[in-house]
């Protein structure tokens, strides 16, 4: 369990013991070969890689996942996921940059890769009381088009979050007609949508909310067949009334969320606007346990597979050494010699 800030620092003080967390979390019961399932391995002096006694296969301990491939020092990814998990607020990379020392594109992508381990895979179904509403996000981009989510420069987000007393921390009992008093919000999931269909709300609401669950929303058409798909649907007719006033919870999950893209990131971008809710999704289901949630981050980057930079940014993947001997004996069976191409000055890699 991660504490203050000095006993972090004390106790991952360096390498070597960043690498030793890492291969607890990794193999909790000793060291497990990816290729052949053998247990009889060695490490190979002061390097962070293990050979398999069985099949000779050598394993580092960053290989197959969101680490693999890093040429940045493990005390760095500590570092970040520590600073990202438990900062109150979250950091942008600009300040992560200076923070670590690191160059703005560095920092970025260090963070992108982050963020995606903030997704369990194995989290559970919201349950209870549970409210649902949409809201319009403005998002950063020069020349939004026309009509994106149904306004112009905004995004449609649906979000759900559970209503638990406060007292007790259960469910409350909700009877038709009467006001929840005394209540808190709980756990909360949140997606961009591209309309308000029928189709799309329910599509979310089956992969967030449990079957039986009580769910409170507005009037909005589009929840009419939530009692047919085994939940307990009572909607709130809004009319002149505030919507936040019926619906409190789940408007200021929208407000905070709202709050925090514009007072740490300046507005979000429509392309990476998913991965920010899911950071926002993390840091708001774990808010009062900021303590543990460097483990359960880090836990999740372990067996979160790689994620390459063309794959974040969605241009197109760098050919492989390999590749490009293969097209070259293939076009020299064919007769065609291959073209020499222009040699550009090498940029300088990252090596998130």
């Amino acid at each position: 369990m991660a504490g203050s800030l000095i006993e972090f620092q004390t106790k991952f003080a360096d390498e070597e013991t960043c690498v030793v967390f890492l291969f607890e979390h990794r193999w909790p019961e000793g060291f497990i070969c990816p290729a052949c399932g053998g247990f009889d391995a060695w490490r190979l002096g002061s390097r962070p890689v293990w050979e398999c006694r069985g099949c000779g296969r050598q394993t580092s301990i960053t290989v197959g996942t969101l680490m693999q491939n890093t040429k940045l020092p493990l005390r760095v990814w500590f570092w970040a996921a520590y600073l990202m998990a438990t900062h109150s607020n979250g950091l942008s990379a600009l300040q992560l940059k200076g923070l670590l020392g690191l160059n703005y594109r560095t920092a970025w992508l260090l963070e992108s890769k982050l963020r995606r381990a903030m997704v369990d895979p194995d989290r559970g179904l919201l349950t209870g009381l549970v409210e649902i509403d949409q809201t319009e996000i403005p998002f950063r981009e020069k020349n939004p088009p026309e009509d994106v989510g149904g306004r112009a420069g905004m995004l449609t987000v649906i979000g759900a979050v559970e209503v638990v007393n406060r007292p007790s921390g259960r469910t409350p009992v909700y009877r038709p007609g009467r006001q929840l008093l005394n209540t808190k919000p709980g756990r909360v999931r949140l997606e961009v949508i591209p309309d308000n269909r029928a189709a799309t709300l329910e599509a979310f609401i089956r992969e967030k909310v449990a079957p039986g669950t009580v769910i409170l929303t507005d009037d909005h058409r589009s929840y009419g067949r939530l009692n047919q798909l085994g939940y307990r649907h009572y909607p709130h007719l809004i009319g002149p009334m505030a919507a936040h006033l019926v619906l409190p919870w789940i408007h200021r999950v929208f407000s905070l969320l709202k709050r925090w893209g514009l007072g740490v990131y300046h507005g979000l971008r429509r392309k990476h606007l998913q991965v920010y809710l899911e950071e926002y999704t993390f840091r708001f289901n774990r808010r009062r346990l900021r303590k543990i949630s460097f483990d359960k981050l880090l836990g999740l980057t372990v067996f979160h597979p790689p994620e390459p930079y063309h794959r974040i940014t969605g241009k197109a993947a760098r050919k492989t050494s390999d590749e490009v001997k293969k097209r070259a004996e293939d076009m020299a069976d064919m007769g065609m010699p291959m073209i020499p191409q222009k040699t550009k000055p090498k940029r300088r890699r990252t090596g998130v």
